[in-house]
């Protein structure tokens, strides 16, 4: 099963390796990509607002499952997913790519100082990238004005880190312009790419655990993350009403 439908996004139910050849192939062939890493709090935010579902219903190309939560609900209702994809893995190894193939690359959110770092950094460690834009986030044109300069410097790959649903909002409008590029939001990569923030160790990404790491490092997420167990609730919701189908 390549889709699997939770609350009432479609999901691309391939492996990281799989996820990799179809945006190699989209690359090759230059086509305008819209990818998005969706976990319980975006399908949630996604479900109170129409217009950001819609942005993910018709203009993704592809939607990963970014959080061990959406697996979780892909076991509850019967469909499960193949494996959580992240988006900071997708980000990474996307510059890998851009770096061998002297990509042409636009970074855009995270605040001033975490984007200088993080230019810095893609300039040390992937010398064979163009950065053709590196801003922050903290930018004062509107998302129609920014997707022009965006689609003005002829990017390859697009990251933004302005969070949903402004970044998938920003990127919608590249898609419909068709800028051939693999475009992606990437929430808090810039961070984490940085030094800002430390990814979780690897025993909390291997027990899938990383949301627990992230609370208790930062325990102003608290609020963010009652977003998970009220998207249990809704999954088990809809998994009672398909039943009785």
């Amino acid at each position: 099963m390549n889709k699997v439908n939770i609350l009432g996004i479609e999901f691309d139910n391939y492996s990281l390796e799989e996820f990799k050849d179809r945006l190699i192939n989209r690359l090759n062939n230059k086509l305008s990509t819209m990818v998005v890493t969706a976990n319980p709090e975006i399908v949630m935010a996604a479900n109170k607002d129409p217009k950001f579902m819609k942005i993910i219903r018709q203009d993704a190309d592809l939607v990963t499952a970014d959080g061990i939560g959406i697996v979780l609900g892909g076991k509850m209702l019967k469909t499960p997913m193949k494996e959580r994809v992240t988006g900071y893995d997708l980000f990474t190894w996307l510059l890998e790519v851009a770096n061998l193939r002297k990509l042409r690359v636009y970074l855009i959110g995270a605040t001033p100082a975490v984007m200088k770092i993080t230019k810095e950094k893609v300039a040390k460690v992937y010398p064979g990238v163009e950065l053709v834009g590196a801003e922050d986030g903290y930018f004062k044109d509107d998302l129609t004005t920014v997707a022009k300069g965006i689609e003005k410097a002829k990017p390859d790959m697009v990251f933004a880190a302005i969070g949903f649903p402004r970044q998938e909002q920003l990127i919608s409008l590249l898609r419909q312009k068709q800028v051939p590029a693999i475009m992606m939001g990437v929430g808090g990569s810039f961070d984490v790419f940085s030094g800002a923030v430390r990814r979780a160790p690897e025993v909390f990404q291997k027990t899938h655990l990383e949301w627990l790491y992230r609370l208790i490092t930062n325990p102003t997420r608290f609020k963010r993350m009652l977003a998970l167990p009220e998207f249990v609730v809704e999954v088990e919701k809809s998994e009672k009403q398909k039943n009785k189908k």
